[in-house]
């Protein structure tokens, strides 16, 4: 199975030692972005996948692209032009402290992609799944319609879609509606991940909280069956929704479950409990790359589909950076329970 995805590759600047953005004289760097992230998760797992944007022809476009190989992402039709890679610099949480994004991509060679630039069908004629996400339509208008030509391709060529909500309230400056948007490629996916926050606000509707503190957690499965029931309806071409569910009980201590609705039925993951997350930038991404992976791996399991994704999800919380490089032992020793009684990990059905 080959899988195709597309977005923009950024240049993630953070201070050391959990330091604010104002204070020392020292940042660090890693490549990263949504797109990016699920790739390079898919290789490292295996995986047939390419990689599609659009970065600077000069030393730091190519820096970014050689990163993306050294992981084993298939880039050769990544595109050139323009003058400047995006960028975002992260200020991480720490204790009461919450963590602060600060985006630099207006201008960047991916803001000014057009339609027309990518050949799309010569690098979809041979793929399964196009995977995607809001942001690639939230940079600009340009960005948003050379996403929309890349679904619409897709749709010619009846390939699948995959698609993460992934919705950054400060990208959306053009113009552009973001809900309306993102309603409208929701519309045409065949699968799609969101956390609970995305979900409640693209379709405006509250669900239950997820409120747990330890893994002993009750879901309120009922309700949440008659909300995905419901968003079906309204969106009938999505076949699998796929929900990470968070709660931070501090800084650095975090629970992580997820729901799976498909074919009818609403599936249930375990809850981990993360007494000790190193970097939770690049979870969902986990979650999404688990999902592609399984549905290859694990053909006529659902079930196994999402406890793998969720557990590629919460290994991703013990690696510093975007990128998720867990591997499929590592994320199977998780899902079986076969791991050491004293790591990160407690959990419960």
């Amino acid at each position: 199975m080959k899988i195709v995805t597309f977005g923009e590759l950024l240049l993630r600047f953070s201070k050391p030692d959990h330091m604010r953005l104002t204070q020392g004289d020292m940042f660090t760097s890693k490549y990263g972005g949504s797109e990016a992230n699920v790739a390079v998760s898919l290789a490292t797992l295996g995986d047939n996948v390419e990689y599609i944007t659009r970065l600077p022809d000069n030393a730091i476009g190519h820096a970014a692209t050689q990163n993306l190989m050294q992981l084993g992402v298939n880039t050769r039709r990544v595109l050139y032009g323009g003058t400047r890679i995006g960028t975002y610099y992260l200020e991480p949480a720490a204790g009461m402290r919450a963590s602060k994004v600060i985006y630099d991509r207006n201008g960047s060679s991916y803001y000014e992609l057009k339609p027309g630039m990518i050949p799309w069908r010569e690098i979809l004629k041979d793929a399964d799944i196009l995977h995607v996400s809001g942001i690639t339509a939230a940079i600009s208008q340009n960005a948003a319609d050379a996403t929309f030509e890349a679904l619409d391709i897709a749709d010619e060529l009846g390939i699948k879609i995959s698609y993460d909500i992934n919705y950054r309230k400060n990208l959306w400056k053009y113009g552009a509606e973001p809900r309306a948007t993102l309603k409208k490629m929701l519309s045409r996916c065949d699968m799609m991940f969101g956390d609970a926050i995305e979900f409640e606000w693209i379709c405006e509707r509250q669900q239950p909280p997820f409120t747990a503190t330890d893994s002993n957690f009750e879901m309120q499965m009922e309700e949440y069956g008659e909300w995905f029931d419901d968003l079906h309806r309204e969106f009938p071409r999505c076949q699998r929704w796929l929900m990470g569910m968070r709660n931070m009980v501090a800084s650095s201590h975090h629970t992580l479950t997820a729901l799976l609705w498909t074919s009818g039925e609403l599936l249930q993951a375990p809850i981990y409990d993360i007494p000790d997350v190193v970097d939770p930038v690049g979870v969902g991404d986990a979650f999404m790359a688990g999902l592609l992976h399984s549905l290859s791996a694990f053909p006529d399991d659902e079930q196994m589909k999402l406890n793998y994704a969720l557990a590629a999800a919460a290994l991703k919380n013990t690696i510093p950076g975007d990128f998720n490089l867990a591997t499929n032992d590592e994320i199977m020793a998780v899902v079986n329970g076969d791991y050491n009684t004293d790591s990160l990990y407690k959990v419960t059905i």
